[in-house]
């Protein structure tokens, strides 16, 4: 890789964001409050959003820069938390390169057709990666209005791993079993790898897309990985994973005389048991499910790796003490970690009191190890 130093206008290199809270987390610093933000809470759990939201589809809305602006900075204004979350999908790239694509309320993505076979495959794969990078317009006006707004609140980008599109992309839409994917892997490895390699560099470019832009970090985000075995992730997953983070790992900023790669955060559902292989694929900072406690996590990922998590969502309903002394656990257990961003261990459902999240960022904050 050619080492590319941010430009001047990056928050990282203008030194906005370098020294926050999260970023510092990120570089296996303890800074002097644990950094909190929430998977899902740019959306559907804020009246404001769904006031916003009235009359757009969600992919429409993803692709306005000035209401994918908004939706981003509206939870930040309402809790205070440490980073903003760039609000989008994991199919937003595979639109920007004219896949036909479309999300349905209550379902989820649908694609025109599926990609489950060798020829599907090879049409799928004839659109040129690069495509996006002239497509991606929208995009880069929606992370520069967003961090203009954020100061020194660092923005963290965000984008599918290369098997949870994999995924959808083989069934042609949402799968509980996700037998489509699992069984072309198998049946044609050759076809799985093309599908898996172009998935990686069009994922690869949107990330990088938004770091460029502004983000201080990047999140690669695998829904579905927990759906595989070690030895099927390690094979047949792990290197376009691995590819995919590539396109951000050459970016760096200036700090104290050294040159500092921006940091990568990898996370998955279900996928206790690939935590040190998903490290392995390249990342800084693991996140972990609310399946796994924080520090069974830092004994499976290995010495001196940052972890991200992982507050049960289930318990953003629970009463008051209950969540108390459950996020209290959690960032107890986060001390086995050399830094930890508390999160839940998934994201945001719909029906949470948005005053609830705000008075677990003030007990986070308040929170003395």
């Amino acid at each position: 890789m050619v080492r590319v130093i941010l430009p001047d206008r990056h928050p990282l290199t203008a030194a906005r964001t370098s020294r926050s809270r999260l970023v510092r987390a990120y570089r296996g610093e303890r800074p002097d409050a644990t950094p909190v933000w929430f998977m899902r809470q740019a959306g559907r759990s804020l009246p404001e959003y769904r006031e916003l939201r009235v009359g757009t589809r969600m992919l429409d809305a993803c692709l306005d820069p000035a209401l994918a602006s908004e939706i981003t900075l509206q939870p930040v204004r309402r809790h205070g938390v440490d980073a903003g979350i760039f609000f989008s999908d994991i199919v937003v790239p595979l639109r920007l390169v004219g896949v036909d694509v479309e999300i349905e309320p209550g379902r989820g993505p649908v694609f025109g057709r599926a990609y489950g076979d060798a020829a599907a495959v090879a049409e799928l794969t004839a659109i040129d990666p690069a495509t996006l990078d002239a497509e991606a317009g929208p995009i880069t006006e929606a992370v520069r209005r967003t961090v203009d707004e954020l100061g020194e609140t660092p923005l963290i980008g965000f984008a599918g791993a290369p098997f949870t599109l994999a995924a959808y992309l083989a069934e042609g839409g949402p799968s509980k079993d996700h037998l489509a994917a699992r069984t072309l892997m198998h049946a044609d490895p050759g076809a799985w790898s093309a599908l898996m390699a172009w998935s990686a560099e069009v994922t690869g470019r949107f990330l990088r897309t938004q770091v460029l832009a502004g983000a201080s970090a990047a999140q690669l985000f695998d829904s579905w990985a927990g759906a595989l075995s070690l030895a099927d992730y390690e094979t047949h997953v792990a290197p376009a994973s691995a590819r995919a983070l590539e396109f951000v790992h050459d970016l760096e900023y200036p700090l104290d005389g050294a040159e500092l790669r921006v940091p990568v955060v990898h996370f998955g559902v279900g996928t206790g048991e690939l935590l040190r292989a998903m490290r392995e694929v390249g990342a800084d900072t693991v996140g972990v499910d609310y399946r796994v406690p924080l520090d069974v996590a830092a004994a499976r990922v290995g010495d001196g790796v940052p972890l991200q998590g992982n507050l049960d969502p289930a318990l953003l309903a629970a009463p008051a003490a209950v969540l108390e002394r459950a996020v209290d656990e959690v960032l107890e257990r986060g001390r086995s970690a050399p830094a930890h961003v508390f999160n839940l261990g998934h994201g945001v459902p719909p029906s949470t009191d948005p005053d609830t999240l705000t008075r677990i960022v003030e007990r986070v904050h308040a929170w003395e190890a």
